[in-house]
């Protein structure tokens, strides 16, 4: 699809939060487009990706794939749903993850359970998200600190798990973003175009 193509190995789960209901937008809406929960990125990625298999062999570890390639359609439609500045990119051209070459991650055992970390994967949480749809915005940017890389307010655990993952991506051809410790851009991303879907 469009130079795209799926990760397709057994140490990742393709589990894109998007492509159902408890997330922070509380709906589907990689279904409501027709695209569904499919881990789609590009080569570079999925390379980059899969040269942590001996990692996570050593660890017993899997990788969640939480987001991976954005329809730019679906990014306009999330941008409509939480309009806070900065939750999500106002233009999709400026957001990784429409060029396929941004993944949202986790790591989990090998039965799938998402290890320790300061919050969810994108601070979900369902209370949060039901003050975020009736336009209340304050708690939920106040919980996103647990978001960012430094963020030291979390449990010896939970921050081990962050850091592992930070050193792991980092190592492995990504660069983080210090605002969400769960989003990864792999390096020269400047360098890829937006991909259309549809």
């Amino acid at each position: 699809m469009n130079n795209l193509v799926r990760i397709d190995d057994p140490h990742f789960i393709e589990d894109l939060m998007y492509a159902r209901k408890d997330n922070m937008l509380g709906q589907d809406v990689y279904g409501s487009i027709g695209f569904g929960n499919k881990a789609y990125m590009h080569e570079d990625v999925r390379k980059a990706l899969l040269s942590m298999v001996s990692v996570l062999e050593e660890k017993g570890w899997k990788m969640r794939i939480c987001d991976a390639y954005r329809p730019p359609l679906a990014h306009q439609k999330m941008v409509e749903i939480i309009p806070i500045p900065g939750f999500f990119k106002a233009d999709y051209r400026t957001s990784n993850h429409c060029h396929g070459t941004a993944v949202d991650v986790c790591l989990t055992d090998l039965e799938g359970n998402n290890l320790a970390y300061p919050c969810e994967v994108d601070a979900y949480e369902p209370q949060f998200q039901r003050q975020v749809a009736m336009g209340n915005f304050a708690p939920f940017q106040e919980h996103l600190r647990k978001a960012r890389h430094d963020y030291a307010g979390a449990t010896v655990e939970e921050i081990g798990n962050r850091e592992f993952l930070r050193k792991l991506m980092t190592s492995h051809g990504f660069e983080a973003i210090p605002h969400e410790w769960w989003h990864y851009n792999i390096i020269g991303w400047q360098n890829y175009p937006v991909v259309e879907w549809k």
